[in-house]
């Protein structure tokens, strides 16, 4: 069963979205909340599931991936035992960041991170094409990212 959010839940979360390395100090300053007040239901939050995770948002031109490609596939096939080995196997490829099975003229859409397009010459000839079960595939480069976030809306 899902707990409603109230005014302030939807306050700690979207803080928290934007600077999740803040402190329980400066997150009860932030909602209006008493610090204790305010971890306890930081605590409730993380355990009905609403915070997921706490992790870091790294720099792709930093670590030396900043070509994006989107990857539209679609399989021979849509038997369970089909789409299970492709999902088991496109999750092990370590430059796929997302993997969506989608409704439409693809079956799934990939969200690749590369070096350059040489990069994703290999990407694509030592994973890729190895996919099981795939019938066509479509490579998209991204040219510029305009706007990107990972915050949902509370």
């Amino acid at each position: 069963m899902r707990m409603t959010l109230d005014t302030t839940d939807k306050r700690i979360l979207g803080a928290l979205q934007r600077a999740g390395r803040m402190s329980n100090a400066d997150l009860s300053d932030a909602v209006n909340l008493s610090p204790s007040a305010c971890h306890r239901r930081v605590q409730r939050l993380e355990k009905d599931g609403y915070i997921k995770d706490y992790v870091a948002l790294l720099d792709a031109r930093k670590m030396g991936v900043p070509t994006t490609v989107f990857v539209e596939i679609t399989l021979q096939a849509q038997a369970d035992e089909v789409l299970d080995a492709f999902e088991k196997a496109v999750a092990r490829i370590p430059d796929v960041l997302e993997c969506h099975l989608m409704a439409g003229t693809a079956d799934y859409l990939l969200k690749v991170v590369a070096e350059n397009t040489d990069d994703f010459a290999r990407i694509h000839r030592q994973y890729l094409a190895r996919l099981p079960g795939v019938a066509q595939m479509q490579s998209s480069f991204a040219l510029r990212t305009v706007f990107k976030t990972t915050a949902l809306p509370v």
